[in-house]
């Protein structure tokens, strides 16, 4: 089982039922200012997902699909973006 907490480390945002996140739908998830801080989310289809000042440092996010996602505020220091689909994205204004 896979739970994300907020950067403050006291509201849950999601349970997961699985071991990891490879090929989970998170679609139109609401991760806002989740706490992703070095999480492997590669094939993790995010599209239309509110990342709003998620904390995605060091986080894989080779093969993800992100189309649409809001990012705005994120923080994507060293994170892993190969193949990510960044289509209609909303990205952070300031480069990671």
């Amino acid at each position: 089982m896979i739970v994300v907490y907020d950067k403050k480390g006291f509201t849950q945002l999601l349970t997961l039922d699985a071991s990891t996140f490879d090929g989970a739908d998170l679609s139109n998830a609401n991760l806002k200012e989740a706490n992703l801080i070095q999480y492997d989310l590669s094939n993790t289809n995010l599209q239309n997902a509110d990342l709003q000042h998620a904390d995605l440092r060091l986080a894989n996010l080779t093969n993800a699909d992100l189309r649409g996602a809001n990012l705005s505020g994120a923080d994507l220091t060293g994170a892993t973006l190969t193949n990510a689909k960044l289509a209609n994205a909303i990205l952070p204004l300031k480069p990671a």
